[in-house]
């Protein structure tokens, strides 16, 4: 007689199965929650593999500043430690990592740019390692472009005092893959800004997490999306308080027109019994622009103590506001130009959150061209 043993769901954040090695985690079947929402088929062969050949997309950086430099190295102790199968397969699959460093205490005057550019053929893995020294303070900035199947973790240690702002954009080609787990550690008195772009791609899934080394530290994520017909975008982050006296803002806003234009974001923050003096607050809204797009949010808040500064959450996903419309319209503006007004209103706080004039105008032209595309 023989038994099988069924490993049960975790209840909590906190018991979730954290491995490097990619075998060790169970077979994808659609039905866990982490990945309900997920069409796990548009994941091509990310769902079954245990090992990837293909060719990352390649880093192209531009004119370095100083202090900053861009190198592919054999490894790098980790940040992150896999909680899902394709980011561990990514780890273990990705050969070589891309480092990114920053010395400390340097500030360089413009953004560093760096494009990462994929060029299609079989499914690749990548590993990218952004280390920012302590009290420098910088803006960096990844486009990610091309075609691609990827699975790929960044991971970001950002040192005590240091104060990062990471822009990524996700403007793929309309036939790529990518699931992305992006790791944020940060240091005493340390500040990090995470700005996350997707507007490209047959399916993005992007996993942001953070963790806490020291007091002081402070990470806002804030995320900009604009699903087209037939795309799936997907958004998660877990912020996990286990330090004291930390702080964390998340507010993600999206849009989505055309027939299965799909969203989803999840916000999970962990607030352990440690993380007194914790102050968190996390918001989505989504609008929603034409029949047949369906968007998904779900905030949740999970708290070991009452010590807190504060902790919150909201949702809100709807159509245009017909109180704004009807105003803009009554002052002779036409109906698609008012819509287009609209939009850009919703959308212009999230492009104001990014330091790069030249970044925030094509980015702010892509969408507008989105509208007109429609006649929204």
């Amino acid at each position: 007689m023989t038994t099988e043993t069924t490993i049960a769901p975790a209840s909590t954040k906190t018991q979730v199965l954290r491995s490097f090695d990619v075998t060790e985690f169970p077979a994808l079947n659609g039905l866990e929650e982490d990945w309900r929402f997920t069409p796990l088929k548009r994941l091509r062969e990310l769902v079954t593999a245990t090992s990837l050949t293909g060719t990352a997309p390649q880093l192209e950086p531009g004119d370095l500043p100083a202090g900053v430099s861009v190198r592919s190295v054999d490894g790098v102790e980790p940040v992150l430690t896999p909680f899902d199968r394709i980011s561990a397969l990514a780890f273990g699959a990705a050969a070589g990592v891309n480092l990114i460093e920053v010395a400390p205490e340097i500030e360089p005057e413009q953004a560093v740019v760096i494009r990462v550019v994929g060029k299609g053929g079989e499914a690749a893995a990548g590993r990218t390692f952004i280390k920012v020294g302590s009290f420098a303070k910088v803006t960096l900035v990844l486009e990610q472009t091309g075609t691609t199947t990827l699975a790929d973790n960044i991971e970001v240690l950002v040192g005590d005092s240091a104060q990062l702002t990471l822009v990524t954009v996700a403007d793929w080609d309309a036939d790529a893959v990518q699931a992305q787990h992006v790791k944020l550690k940060v240091g005493k008195d340390a500040r990090a800004v995470h700005v996350q772009v997707a507007l490209g791609g047959d399916l993005v899934r992007q996993f942001t997490s953070v963790e806490y080394t020291g007091r002081g530290g402070d990470a806002e994520l804030w995320g900009l999306y604009f699903a087209d017909a037939g795309q799936h975008f997907e958004h998660r982050q877990l912020v996990d308080h286990s330090v004291p006296d930390c702080r964390s803002y998340v507010g993600y806003r999206g849009a989505l027109q055309g027939k299965s234009a799909q969203t989803v974001w999840v916000g999970d923050v962990l607030i352990r019994a440690t993380a007194t003096g914790t102050d968190t607050y996390e918001i989505n809204r989504n609008l929603i622009l034409t029949d047949g797009a369906v968007a998904h949010s779900v905030p949740n808040l999970e708290i070991e103590t009452g010590e807190i500064v504060g902790a919150g959450h909201a949702s809100a996903t709807g159509r245009f506001d017909e109180e704004q419309l009807f105003y803009l319209m009554a002052r002779g503006i036409p109906d698609g130009e008012a819509r287009k007004l609209v939009v850009r209103g919703f959308f212009a706080e999230l492009l104001n959150k990014i330091p790069v004039e030249e970044l925030r105008e094509r980015l702010g032209s892509a969408i507008e061209a989105r509208l007109a595309e429609t006649g929204a």
